[in-house]
């Protein structure tokens, strides 16, 4: 969270409120719907020397967004290729950029709807302490390979990338995109993407491990950095990526405790295209409180399991859970040819993701909504000795695959 002190204001910060109160007495602003306009005040006031955030600028139309971004005559690439002064987010008829570049087009203020905080958030994982294989199997993958091994299913994986040459990878990663910078391919440079795509698709030929879907294709949306944060900007646009290039499934192993419409209403986009979204509920151990994007109703949103078919202490649980999967001590790939043991519910969303491959593979077609019960109606019944009582089950292949081929 950004903090000022309205007493301490600069010159400069004095001039661009000055600036936007005058426009604010012309006939044209007086049109603005209130919220808006206070929406923009508070933000004048946080342009703090040395603190340039960014923010996601919605419009009320399409045709707004087009004729806003006509208007533009910066390129969207600009001298610094890391992070451009804007980045449109068409999916959401807007854009992120920083509030000096809004303030330079100020008389198209009555074309936008809604201003918000362009948000980083932080991938979710807790690190595991002992070697146990177990989630593949827990969930009785193997069982259904004669039947469905995720071929042809596209996955994008939005996340801190993949180390596509991994042993276990290389066979599986299909291509992506890099949205932290722009001229490089989006190789994984902290762990967590990697492990997350050896959970859903690794496909070793003699050593190493067996994905859920290892017959299904990755697609590394990198939009974290080596520290794990990323731009809410950069997610969505990773959506409209995953959009444009018909990814089948979208993994989100990541979470934020704060609600943006804007990567809601991109969730919202992509899933009535048809994409099904998964996302992790969050490692804090609570009931009924889950981070988003896992919250949204229309993902699927995942919690975690150990190999006692209990709840993961660590993991949010609730009604508002749709499935349970494997979440604890979870062994994967790694960086440089490596393997690794973390726990969360990033670990289960992958497990989840994985499931889905084979059931899209198996019948293709089927819509997210369909997706999301039949995962539910075939769950395996958790154990509810000493915990809270879910309301959903555990992922289970098996069940899951033999209700659809039957």
């Amino acid at each position: 969270m950004l903090a000022y002190d309205a007493g301490f204001l600069t010159k400069a910060q004095q001039m661009l409120t000055k600036k936007v109160c005058k426009i604010a007495n012309s006939r044209e602003v007086n049109q603005l719907k209130d919220a808006v306009f206070e929406q923009w005040m508070h933000y004048a006031t946080k342009l703090t020397s040395g603190l340039n955030p960014r923010y996601i600028v919605r419009f009320y139309t399409m045709q707004n967004y087009n004729r806003f971004m006509a208007f533009i005559s910066t390129p969207a690439e600009s001298a610094n290729p890391e992070k451009p002064k804007h980045q449109p987010l068409k999916i959401i008829c807007g854009l992120s950029c920083s509030l000096d570049f809004i303030n330079q087009h100020l008389k198209l203020l009555p074309l936008i709807a809604s201003i918000e905080t362009d948000i980083k958030l932080a991938s979710l994982h807790a690190q595991g302490e002992q070697f146990i294989p177990w989630g593949v199997s827990h969930i009785r993958a193997p069982e259904v390979w004669s039947r469905s091994t995720g071929k042809r299913v596209k996955i994008g994986v939005i996340d801190t990338g993949v180390d596509y040459s991994h042993p276990d990878l290389q066979r599986s990663v299909y291509g992506g995109i890099n949205l932290v910078q722009r001229h490089m391919l989006p190789m994984d440079d902290n762990g967590h993407g990697t492990h997350i795509a050896g959970t859903i698709a690794a496909a070793s030929q003699r050593s190493g491990i067996i994905g859920v879907a290892p017959n299904a294709a990755i697609y590394a949306v990198k939009a974290f950095d080596y520290n794990g944060s990323a731009f809410v900007s950069d997610i969505i646009q990773g959506i409209e990526w995953c959009v444009r290039y018909r990814m089948d499934i979208i993994n989100m192993s990541f979470g934020m405790k704060n609600h943006s419409k804007a990567l809601e209403a991109a969730v919202r986009n992509a899933v009535y295209s048809g994409r099904v979204v998964v996302a992790s509920s969050g490692n804090n151990g609570k009931k009924n409180l889950l981070d988003y994007p896992a919250r949204f109703p229309l993902t699927i949103a995942v919690g975690a399991t150990n190999q006692s078919h209990k709840i993961a202490g660590f993991s949010n649980r609730g009604h508002r859970i749709d499935i349970y999967a494997p979440g604890d001590k979870i062994y994967s790939t790694w960086l440089h040819g490596k393997y690794n043991i973390m726990s969360g519910t990033s670990m289960a969303t992958s497990h989840v993701t994985g499931v889905i491959a084979l059931m899209l593979a198996a019948k293709p077609g089927l819509s997210p909504r369909q997706i999301k019960l039949m995962l539910q109606r075939n769950a395996s019944t958790l154990s509810l000795k000493n915990q809270l009582s879910p309301t959903r089950g555990e992922v289970s292949a098996s069940q899951t695959l033999k209700s659809i081929i039957l």
